[in-house]
């Protein structure tokens, strides 16, 4: 049942034979004769760093230790066909991780890609510490700090696939080596590969490891179930082969006169699944079907279903125990026809039939889709499809671990704190959720976002401020002149979201000449205070507020986007709001807000007097309806109130819609002018901007010249302050066909 080991080739001196072993993975993986001088260094670089941490340890056969561990994965991922950078990664892991060995050597003696997957692996331990904090309900830091690793290993194991293929061989070696562990080692290592590692080699598709991750597991959980189950196997194996070996004549017989090629051959049940299917159906061991099992391989679907009809001739199947997994695959892709039928002497018997290609994908899963001979270099439609459904079963997996309690703060910190991202070569990036393509092109290069002219989202052209979703695949449009635009600084335009973005294009504004930047910084200020009507503030005390030596040091700071025109704007306002308001030329209307008394704010009641009704005594949070009363304003009603809902009845035009309000600030009336050309939607445009920025609308005038197909509009808006008039004046000014958009100048 469970695979053992084979033994390492060994010198005259009772060695290990590095080289014959080395050439034993490339015969076995399939690469090239150039790969035998990196896996011999690799292997001596392992077995040399063991040998330094304990100068009287020989390596004798035998003998676990990390050097030896990493050679046990090494023929693992060669069974799996992987290429050579995950499995030079695979001989130096364990050296690494038990810090016999420096990432820093490992780099600059294999490269880049072979540190990147070692570090991969090492993340990857995250979930293991999850599952176990998780179970003594640890919150707080600790599990922030969790959430940050986990994070950290999604992005590892999706962006690429080797990483956890690495992690799965390292605990496959893991649980071979605890049977002579005292049981608390064994009990625990057993327990964190049933719980995570065996459901991703399920996700992965790859059945032979999963087979055996199962059932180890299972001998250390349940140690009298598996005695038990294959003590009854063992009874049973002599009688089961010789009965195997009479269904495979007859199959073979049948199929050779049908002209179709067949592989066939006899299926071990494993113990676990025996157990599983007993529990589940609550049957006994005699009423597992497929303790008597043959598999037959042919080369094409059309076969599968030929050899079924066959099959079906030869023997009466039993109803309800049919699958057919080539029209509808499992959930990790994987592919076959099932059916249970009374074989010779009416004993119950399974068939398995399946072609070499849906066999290969049982077995080794996503390893036979992805073989790495190198890496992404050509970006494919059926590369990025792949990803996007390994980016799915990674997600789904990581659900299935069931990390209670700590599972709502994952969802947080992985599906909602940070989205994950396609290249257009396909590799996965990280960003902050609400980035944008900005923030994606300086996360990928300082130069890529300093170019960046446009962006495309799963082939399609969409804005700069376009918010980017998980899955979605990106690619940055750039020029040949590094030219941010200050328009990617204005806060309300969120075309950066990000603080290294941010960070990246005031660096790339300061290091322009500062003539340059006093004269920009000044006609962007200028512009401002034109378009909110804002008269010229008392510039020194301005300066001396903001902390600068002189104007021209402000100016500076401006067009160098050190500091923003928001920053100005806010303390031009402090400045003007610690004088009288006769005084200041920039006086706005004042609205006092509406309430219905002791902290309890009505929305969309305006200033009439408010009453909460006392037939059902509405509270902050319940549904509610207003009523016009004749004389004591506007009566608040839950809007499951009986009175209410005769009064709707009754006297629908006295019925009004309200909502609880938080505490509202006091807002300022102002008159913003447009000048446009006129086109379908405009109107629309215009009012959908300002209610999705939530700014009330107060009045509206519009005037049409049909001759030029212009129009003149002023718009009569609530605001808090000039930052907020500010972003909505920017955001008008980017509509289409707006010509421009100001305030009234009073």
């Amino acid at each position: 049942m469970v695979k053992v080991r084979e033994d390492y080739p060994v010198t005259e001196g009772g060695y290990i034979d590095i080289t014959q072993w080395s050439q034993r993975i490339i015969d076995t993986a399939g690469l090239d004769d150039k790969s035998l001088p990196l896996l011999i260094q690799a292997a001596d670089m392992a077995n040399s760093a063991e040998q330094q941490v304990s100068a009287s340890d020989n390596l004798w056969f035998g003998r676990v230790s990390s050097f030896l561990t990493g050679l046990e994965m090494t023929d693992i991922l060669a069974d799996l066909h992987l290429d050579l950078d995950p499995l030079l990664a695979a001989i130096l892991y364990r050296s690494v991780r038990e810090q016999k060995l420096s990432i820093t050597i490992v780099r600059e003696s294999f490269g880049e890609t072979v540190a990147k997957l070692i570090d991969g692996v090492l993340r990857m331990a995250a979930i293991s510490s999850l599952r176990n904090d998780s179970e003594h309900e640890v919150f707080g830091k600790q599990s922030a700090e969790q959430t940050n690793n986990v994070r950290k290993m999604l992005v590892a194991i999706v962006d690429d696939v080797r990483v956890a293929l690495i992690k799965l061989a390292e605990r496959t070696c893991a649980i071979r080596a605890v049977k002579d562990a005292d049981s608390p080692k064994r009990l625990s290592v057993a327990k964190e590969v049933a719980d995570i590692y065996a459901p991703l080699a399920h996700r992965l598709g790859i059945g032979h490891i999963k087979w055996e991750l199962e059932d180890l597991s299972f001998r250390y959980l349940k140690p009298n179930e598996y005695k038990h189950i294959a003590k009854l196997l063992d009874e049973k194996r002599l009688d089961r082969q010789s009965y195997i070996d009479k269904v495979i004549d007859t199959i073979t017989t049948q199929i050779t006169k049908n002209n179709i090629h067949a592989d066939i051959s006899g299926r071990a049940k494993h113990i676990f699944s025996i157990w599983r299917k007993m529990q589940r159906k609550g049957i006994g061991f005699s009423e597992v079907y497929d303790i008597r099992a043959v598999r037959i391989l042919v080369p094409t679907t059309k076969d599968c279903y030929e050899v079924l009809g066959i099959i079906h001739t030869l023997w009466r199947n039993i109803p309800h125990e049919f699958d057919d997994y080539i029209a509808a695959p499992k959930e990790n892709g994987y592919r076959s026809l099932h059916t249970a039928v009374f074989g010779p002497d009416n004993k119950i018997l399974e068939v398995q039939i399946r072609s070499e290609t849906m066999h290969e994908e049982a077995e080794f899963g996503v390893c036979a889709h992805w073989r790495y001979k190198g890496t992404d270099t050509k970006q494919t439609t059926d590369s990025y499809e792949q990803k996007i459904s390994w980016l799915r079963q990674v997600l789904e997996w990581h659900e299935e671990l069931g990390v209670n309690p700590l599972v709502d703060d994952l969802n947080v910190g992985v599906e909602q704190d940070r989205i994950y991202v396609f290249t257009p070569d396909g590799h996965i990036m990280d960003l902050p959720q609400g980035s944008t393509p900005l923030d994606f092109a300086y996360r990928v290069h300082t130069e890529i976002g300093h170019r960046c002219r446009g962006a495309k989202v799963n082939g399609r052209i969409v804005p700069l401020n376009y918010t980017l979703q998980t899955s979605e695949q990106v690619e940055v449009l750039t020029g040949k002149q590094d030219i941010p635009s200050r328009d990617w600084l204005v806060e309300g335009l969120g075309y950066v979201n990000t603080s290294r973005a941010r960070a990246k294009v005031r660096q790339w504004f300061s290091e322009q000449a500062r003539d340059q930047n006093i004269t920009d910084g000044k006609a962007l200020l200028d512009k401002e205070f034109k378009r909110l009507a804002f008269s010229q503030p008392n510039f020194a005390e301005l300066v001396a507020l903001l902390k600068y030596k002189s104007l021209d040091d402000l100016y500076a700071a401006v067009g160098a986007s050190e500091l923003t025109v928001g920053q100005v704007l806010r303390a031009a306002q402090k400045m003007l709001s610690e004088h009288s308001p006769t005084e200041s030329t920039i006086s706005l209307t004042g609205k006092a807000p509406s309430s219905a008394g002791n902290d309890v704010y009505i929305e969309g009641v305006g200033n009439l007097l408010t009453t909460i009704a006392r037939c059902c005594s509405p509270l902050p949070g319940d549904a509610i309806t207003g009523y016009i009363t004749l004389s004591r304003g506007v009566s608040i009603h839950r809007q499951d109130c009986s009175n209410i809902l005769q009064l709707q009845s009754d006297e629908p035009e006295r019925i009004i819609k309200v909502a609880w309000g938080e505490a509202p600030k006091e807002v300022y009336s102002v008159d913003i002018i447009m000048e446009a050309y006129d086109r379908g939607g405009l109107l629309k445009d215009i009012a959908t901007l300002l209610d999705n920025k939530r700014i009330n609308v107060s009045a509206m005038q519009t005037l049409s010249n049909k001759g030029q197909n212009t129009v003149e509009m002023m718009i009569s808006v609530d605001i808090k302050n000039f930052s907020e008039l500010s972003q909505i004046l920017a955001h008008l000014n980017q509509l289409p066909n707006i010509v421009t958009a100001h305030r009234k100048v009073v």
